[in-house]
C-alpha cells in the first residue's frame, strides 16, 4: 500500500507523519509526504527535525510539491485538514475515494484538524508530534486489521 501524507508546505506535519509511519517498518507499506503549497527541495522545519531527533527517529527530508504523479502513486492520501482534503479533491477529482483527513480515517468520530505547529516553539511542535504519534498508533492498528 502506498500512503501519502499531505499538509500545506511539507515542512512540519506531513513529514513528521511520514517519519513516524516509516519508523514502524510495515511490510508492503510505502510512505511519502507532500505539500499543497510546497516548494520542491526545501528542508523540514528546525523544530520538526528536533522533535524527531529527540524521539530518536532518523529522517532525511526534502519538501515535495503535491502533483498528479504523487496522487496517482498513492493508494491512500491522508491530509492534515479539511481544507487540504477539499483542495486535493477539487484539483484531482479522481482521488475522491482515497482522500481522507488523517483523524477522519483513523478515528472517524474525531472531525478536528491536526494542529499546525508552523512558526511555533518547540513545545508547540512536541504537542503536534504527540498528536501525530497517537494517530500513527491508530493507523498501524487499522492497517494490521486490529
Amino acid at each position: 500500500m502506498n500512503i501519502l501524507f499531505v499538509c500545506t508546505g511539507n515542512t512540519c506535519r506531513s513529514p513528521i507523519a511520514e517519519a513516524l509511519l516509516k519508523a514502524r517498518c510495515l511490510e508492503d507499506v510505502l510512505v511519502r509526504s507532500a505539500g499543497i503549497y510546497a516548494v520542491n527541495g526545501g528542508d523540514i522545519s528546525f523544530n520538526g527535525k528536533l522533535v524527531l531527533d529527540n524521539a530518536l527517529i532518523p529522517f532525511a527530508h526534502e519538501t515535495t510539491a503535491l502533483d498528479k504523479r504523487l496522487v496517482d502513486w498513492a493508494d491512500l492520501i491522508l491530509t492534515m485538514t479539511f481544507s487540504h482534503k477539499q483542495t486535493i479533491i477539487q484539483a484531482f477529482p479522481h482521488t475522491k475515494t482515497k482522500v481522507y483527513k488523517y483523524k477522519e480515517f483513523v478515528t472517524p468520530q474525531n472531525v478536528q484538524d491536526v494542529s499546525d505547529p508552523y512558526g511555533g516553539d518547540l513545545h508547540t511542535y512536541e504537542n503536534t508530534f504527540q498528536e501525530l504519534l497517537a494517530l500513527t498508533d491508530e493507523l498501524v492498528k487499522k492497517l494490521r486489521g486490529d
